[in-house]
């Protein structure tokens, strides 16, 4: 029988519909790539959370967990960050970084999907990477997991330290600060799924979206704001 946070990404993913739906609205309006990236972010966040949601509903099966794997652990924090790479970096590193990373991500994908699923005795029925028979295929995730966090959470740092005690611009040093935290934490739950703790993923996935999603209308409705503005 499922308990209660595994239920949670059931409205993760409502959420991050309605998240999606918003700042789609917003790239319209500004036609900025850095917007397009982060679009893609919320919405493979949300797509994430449909897997865990498909699992405790319908069960486990082996092409959900797989689909789990690429849009939640390859995939995961990439698109957000990226448009902070867009926003923050110059074109010519945030292109190349593009290609390399979804390139990357593409070879994992299909290394994920070719690879055969072994299960243990007394299979829990949860979303995990260990099943995956060829090991391998699980090293890629590190690298783009890290290079998400250094710019997602990096980036939100260092748009805060830029804008703390500058006039006008507190709602921009408060709006990164959710930004952060909110993308620091699914990474935890991440951490936590390793060890076997994949409820405290649930929870961290949640908690992390509604804190990006505060830190974006923050700044979003800051009266201050520019276009060049972090969100």
């Amino acid at each position: 029988m499922a308990t209660l946070p595994e239920y949670i990404p059931i409205f993760t993913t409502l959420f991050s519909i309605y998240f999606v739906k918003e700042i789609y609205a917003h790239y319209r309006e500004r036609q900025t790539t850095y917007l397009l990236w982060w679009t893609i972010g919320v919405l493979t966040f949300g797509l994430g959370t449909l897997a865990e949601s498909i699992n405790v509903l319908f069960g486990w099966n082996e092409i959900n967990l797989k689909y789990w794997y690429i849009v939640g652990a390859l995939l995961g924090g990439f698109p957000l960050a990226q448009g902070s790479v867009y926003l923050l970096m110059s074109k010519k590193f945030a292109t190349v970084t593009s290609w390399i990373f979804v390139s990357l991500i593409v070879i994992a994908s299909i290394s994920v999907i070719l690879s055969p699923v072994t299960l243990p005795e007394n299979f829990n029925q949860k979303l995990t990477g260990s099943v995956l028979t060829w090991k391998w295929a699980r090293y890629f995730s590190p690298w783009i997991n890290i290079y998400a966090f250094i710019f997602l959470v990096g980036g939100a740092v260092y748009s805060a330290i830029t804008y703390y005690r500058q006039v006008n611009k507190e709602a921009r040093f408060k709006g990164n600060i959710f930004i952060a935290i909110g993308g620091l934490l699914p990474g935890i739950g991440g951490t936590f799924t390793r060890m076997g703790y994949v409820n405290v993923l649930y929870v961290t996935e949640f908690i992390g979206l509604v804190l990006i999603y505060i830190g974006y209308r923050i700044i979003k409705q800051d009266k201050h704001r520019r276009v060049t503005a972090n969100i």
